[in-house]
């Protein structure tokens, strides 16, 4: 295995490992500021004991989330030094940004969400949480704005020496790539956080224990959950992919398993690419449908793989295929599944429905499947390059680390993230099993109230 191959399954092992934390914890930072609203709203004392609750779950993934986050800051000098030194004048704005705004704003605020409440009263606790959910999403924005100029490079200046220079720093936070595709991921831990409260309602009904919680988190994770799959396929899915057709067209003929041009040309909805023959074997499709939603057209032409040159394909179009099919195909269950748990609890029979209940709890693992196929959708896709269309992956790379040195730091991290995971899974597990139910004791005991739940 070649160096090159070496750093990019390095960063991407990290950045997977990584995104499982933040991923949540975005999302979940809006159902707390929902929960504290509620709570502030109808005085029900049952809302800040769920916000208590997962207020704990949310640290323990915020604590995971900065201590993976901080290696892949390592890695942009360690195994990508060529690149930092290009384009560092352009992204370091941005990556700035999100350490010294966002970062500081979500974790000082988390401290007072957690530790302060019995100081801040209702008000400003509600305040600290939604300071947590601001935070957290300037961070992901950041964040987001710093991919996307690697995906659709604007607002810059290539100085005689090959290195990039923000030309606009305006342009660099007001692409339009960044903004569809930020509300693309910030919906999808919208999804994630939504579908784990269910799932861990579910979870509470069908064991019988907590119920009056359990409802609780089936009932919110079930609504947000639906509205957020229905915004996550349209528009911010529609129109980033539509972006993907305009800017990154060779990536969509990927995606597609589209080899030649085609006026008319289908949606593959099952396949596998052939690409000895160059060609999509067994395909299942719908006629028309791809030209349509690209161009609102029925038989608009779109561009296959023929129409460039090969070495400037996605050097590994099959795994781009089947991660963007694994993608849109478990976020079009996620509609059917919440849409129907949402006419079950509208009917009154949700809480009442066993195999609805074991549904909803074991699809707990899949928005992770479908968030990390959606990256490698977007990452792999701008393979062959680095920064799309100006610089190769090839030449990003820090050329003085070998294979053999990188791969003994990948297998370091492998270990330590290995020991990471277990030390996740027993925390989360002790917060499961103590339940929200502890959080409305321990709280009733600290104010001398007794039961706090009597106050609901």
């Amino acid at each position: 295995m070649d160096a090159l191959t070496v750093h990019r399954l390095h960063f991407a092992f990290t950045a997977v490992f990584h995104y499982l934390f933040p991923q949540l914890t975005m999302g979940l930072a809006l159902l707390l500021v929902i929960l504290k609203t509620q709570a502030l709203r109808t005085g029900k004392e049952c809302y800040n004991h769920a916000a208590r609750f997962w207020g704990r779950i949310f640290g323990i993934n915020f604590a995971m989330g900065v201590v993976t986050g901080i290696p892949m800051e390592f890695q942009f000098g360690t195994n990508w030094a060529l690149f930092s030194r290009a384009s560092g004048g352009v992204i370091g704005q941005t990556l700035a940004m999100e350490g010294v705004f966002s970062f500081f704003l979500e974790s000082s605020f988390l401290g007072a969400f957690l530790f302060g409440e019995r100081r801040l009263g209702p008000r400003l606790h509600w305040l600290s949480a939604f300071l947590v959910f601001l935070g957290a999403w300037l961070s992901g924005f950041f964040i987001i704005a710093t991919n996307a100029w690697m995906q659709h490079p604007v607002g810059y200046q290539l100085l005689p020496d090959g290195r990039f220079a923000l030309a606009s720093f305006w342009a660099l936070l007001l692409n339009q790539w960044a903004w569809w595709q930020y509300m693309h991921t910030m919906t999808a831990s919208v999804v994630t956080a939504s579908v784990v409260m269910a799932a861990l309602g579910a979870f509470y009904l069908l064991t019988r224990q907590h119920l009056e919680y359990g409802r609780m988190f089936v009932a919110m994770g079930v609504t947000a959950g639906l509205i957020a799959s229905c915004i996550l396929i349209f528009p911010t899915g529609d129109v980033q992919g539509r972006n993907i057709a305009y800017d990154q067209p060779a990536t969509l003929a990927a995606m597609e398993g589209l080899f030649t041009n085609e006026r008319g040309a289908p949606l593959m909805l099952v396949g596998q690419p052939n690409m000895s023959e160059k060609k999509l074997d067994n395909p299942i499709y719908l006629p028309r449908l791809l030209s349509f939603l690209t161009y609102r057209r029925w038989k608009a032409e779109v561009k296959g793989l023929d129409a460039f040159p090969e070495d400037r394909w996605p050097d590994n179009i099959p795994l781009l295929y089947f991660a963007y099919h694994i993608m849109a195909g478990l976020g079009t269950i996620f509609v059917a599944v919440l849409a129907l748990a949402a006419y079950m609890l509208w009917r009154g029979r949700l809480y009442d429905t066993p195999l609805l209940l074991w549904a909803l709890m074991l699809l707990a693992p899949f928005p992770y499947i479908a968030t990390t196929a959606g990256w490698l959708t977007a990452e792999v896709g701008r393979q062959p390059w680095v920064v799309y269309g100006l610089m190769r992956t090839a030449v990003g790379s820090s050329v003085e680390v070998s294979a053999g040195n990188a791969m003994f730091t990948l297998i370091g991290f492998a270990g330590m993230y290995s020991l990471l995971a277990v030390l996740f899974l027993f925390l989360l597990y002790l917060e499961v099993q103590r339940g929200p139910e502890a959080a409305a004791e321990e709280h009733g005991a600290a104010n001398g109230s007794g039961s706090a739940l009597a106050a609901d």
